[in-house]
């Protein structure tokens, strides 16, 4: 654990001597996890030679029994898995009847995803503001639900829940249907309620740097036995399936258009062992994380996320906040040169400024209403006529704005040593003794 001399040292950045010199783990936390598990089930798929789900030489059932138990663990009544998170947001929004003349709300802490969900489907998003937790302000939500809202999209971001229970309450209340996303923060919970369990519909991502991998993959939860029909016929060619694995459509209530997102069964043997070890990841990373928070509460200058259960946190990001924009920037490049930071590529150690996309206001296709053709879809649609005057420029958003100039975010790997953990103690103290004492 650091010493008086370590945080009395002179910082890296000015020529002293890092805490450290090799790099901290690669943060992609379930494929820090790939083993002989996923080895065996993958294989059994290559040797049936049965690939797809819905039949084959000797299908395996992997994307069935991968279904069946995330069912048993969310305690819901139905899944379904897509090829990506990305698709099961536009397939949820579609199967809830989402399209030009609706609004669907979202915080302005986000990913890409969320935004192109819904302008793909012809409707508008419009800005919802986050509070301390990072995630949807329930308050600034309640103000601006409106006679055109349709749906709450709810993010789940950073690896734990906001304030979901209040968020979910005030949408159902006004009639409208919550779609709960859930891509970072598979595992999480709050007061013991799976993330996953409050919205009509949720969808999860297993995309690369997910909790869970296989790649690329997604998958929805829901309840409504009609809601659930209309994902299936969605996710697949617009019908639903016999037993057999055939298109069945002579079901007038489940014809329609289909996206052609079935997730494969290679994509869910990985993803059936990866879930058998979904509680060791995010168990490791909540371990590590709040022994490095906790070693830093009462560090003068910083303060972090509020987490509403921090047992219920999956743990992938420790979010610090600061008192300026300079002392977030300042701090964050100081922490890199003492060696807290990722192999070349990663995103270890950074200003939350810095991440991308998951900002709205960085998002220039939003910003400038911009369409997939020349027409100005859905901006340009009659039906949307109401949100003429809706902007997405910076400043919509003023707590968005706010936390995302003063904060900083440290990926907590899936494998962190404990000399990694107390290396990165020593380094935080190392810095707050320089730039907030």
């Amino acid at each position: 654990m650091p010493n008086v001399q370590q945080t009395e040292a002179t910082l890296a950045i000015n020529g002293g001597e890092p805490i450290r010199k090799s790099p901290l783990p690669w943060e992609l936390p379930g494929a820090q996890w790939i083993g002989d598990e996923e080895l065996e089930l993958v294989t059994k798929v290559v040797q049936a030679k049965s690939p797809f789900r819905f039949y084959g030489l000797d299908s395996q059932q992997m994307v069935s029994k991968l279904e069946e138990e995330w069912c048993k663990r969310w305690k819901r009544k139905h899944a379904l898995g897509v090829s990506s998170g990305t698709a099961a947001l536009r397939i949820a929004l579609a199967a809830m009847n989402v399209g030009a003349g609706d609004e669907v709300l979202l915080p302005g802490y986000m990913w890409v995803s969320c935004i192109s969900a819904i302008v793909m489907q012809g409707a508008i998003p419009k800005l919802v503001d986050i509070d301390e937790t990072f995630c949807m302000n329930p308050d600034d939500l309640a103000a601006k639900i409106g006679p055109k809202s349709k749906a709450v999209l709810v993010v789940n971001m950073s690896g734990a829940p906001g304030h979901i229970e209040k968020i979910a309450k005030i949408a159902h209340d006004k009639g409208l249907k919550v779609l709960e996303d859930c891509a970072q923060a598979c595992g999480s919970s709050q007061n013991g309620k799976q993330a996953g369990s409050h919205g009509d519909i949720a969808i999860f991502s297993f995309q690369l740097n997910k909790n869970i991998t296989s790649g690329e993959g997604g998958l929805i939860l829901c309840d409504d036995d009609d809601l659930y029909k209309r994902c299936v016929a969605i996710h697949d060619l617009g019908y639903t399936r016999s037993d057999e694995g055939r298109l069945v459509p002579n079901d007038e209530r489940y014809q329609m258009w289909g996206f052609g997102c079935r997730l494969n069964e290679l994509a869910g043997a990985m993803l059936l062992a990866q879930l058998g070890k979904l509680d060791k990841i995010t168990g490791a990373m909540r371990n590590a994380k709040w022994k490095i928070r906790r070693a830093l509460e009462g560090t003068r200058g910083l303060e972090f996320r509020e987490i509403p259960d921090p047992d219920g946190d999956s743990g992938p990001f420790l979010i610090t906040i600061y008192p300026s924009k300079e002392k977030c920037q300042e701090f964050t490049k100081a922490l890199q040169a003492e060696g807290i930071k990722g192999p070349e590529g990663s995103l270890t150690c950074i200003t939350m400024a810095e991440w991308g996309l998951h900002w709205y206001y960085n998002n220039p296709s939003l910003v400038k209403k911009r369409s997939l053709a020349n027409d100005g879809m859905p901006w340009s649609h009659p039906a949307n006529d109401f949100a003429k005057s809706y902007s997405y420029e910076k400043g919509t958003l003023p707590k968005c704005d706010e936390l995302a100039e003063r904060s900083a975010m440290l990926a907590i790997a899936s494998t962190l040593s404990e000399r990694d953990v107390e290396d990165i103690i020593a380094a935080f103290k190392k810095v707050a003794a320089h730039v907030l004492g």
